[in-house]
């Protein structure tokens, strides 16, 4: 009598193989199942080639068969849209520039000079035009000096005219004691006195100058007689 190859088969399996050759052959349906995922029907036929599949045989095919039938499935499933609102891109705003204003153009305007009034008249005080002599000294003692040597006098004059009225005053026409109320260049006590000379008084240097030589030489004769005055009693 023949022996089959199922007999032979099993008489050559040592006892406890089975678990063995299970775990074994279920490995390498796994991975016969990760190689050919994508093709179960060929791969499933290269497991059941045996003329005689062993229980093993059939549970590996019956898993690649599974697997196949799995991917089926999930191949019928339709696509479904999805939940979350889709974003619109919305482009940044741009902020016009406003328009620079344009300056409106000025007319220009006519320089206009008014020519002095041609009067004798006392009221109006007292001008004058600087003397080539007195170039070394600017303003208030430039006029001074021109106004010193017209009267006469010389240039030595001139500087005890400047001295003095350097103490009393530092030459401006607009100086104020408080304390005596004495006013302008040559301190007139009190200030008004010097309308006499011109009604501009409190403005026109020339006006006080023309004042305070009349009052010098009533006084004292010359500026040199009133600046030793001042130097001796800190007055004149």
């Amino acid at each position: 009598m023949i022996p089959t190859r199922a007999k032979h088969r099993s008489a050559d399996r040592r006892p406890g193989g089975l678990r063995h050759v299970v775990r074994g052959r279920v490995f390498v349906s796994a991975v016969a199942v990760l190689i050919a995922a994508g093709t179960a029907s060929s791969a499933s036929a290269a497991i059941i080639s045996t003329d005689d599949p062993t229980a093993e045989e059939q549970i590996a095919t019956a898993i690649v068969e599974d697997a196949g039938q799995t991917d089926r499935r999930w191949s019928d499933v339709e696509t479904m849209d999805s939940l979350l609102p889709e974003r619109t891109a919305v482009a940044p705003e741009t902020v016009k520039p406003e328009p620079a204003e344009v300056p409106e153009e000025e007319e220009p305007v006519e320089e206009t000079t008014q020519e002095p009034a041609n009067d004798d008249s006392s009221d109006q005080g007292t001008s004058v035009q600087v003397s080539g002599e007195c170039s070394d000294y600017s303003g208030n003692k430039a006029i001074g000096c021109t106004m010193t040597l017209d009267r006469g006098y010389g240039m030595d004059q001139f500087q005890c005219l400047l001295n003095l009225w350097e103490r009393e005053s530092n030459w401006n026409e607009s100086a104020y004691n408080s304390g005596s109320g004495a006013y302008g260049i040559p301190q007139s006590l009190p200030g008004d006195k010097m309308a006499a000379n011109g009604s501009d008084w409190q403005t026109n240097p020339a006006t006080q100058i023309d004042w305070g030589l009349d009052y010098i030489e009533g006084r004292y004769g010359d500026p040199c007689g009133a600046w030793s005055h001042s130097e001796s009693v800190g007055w004149y």
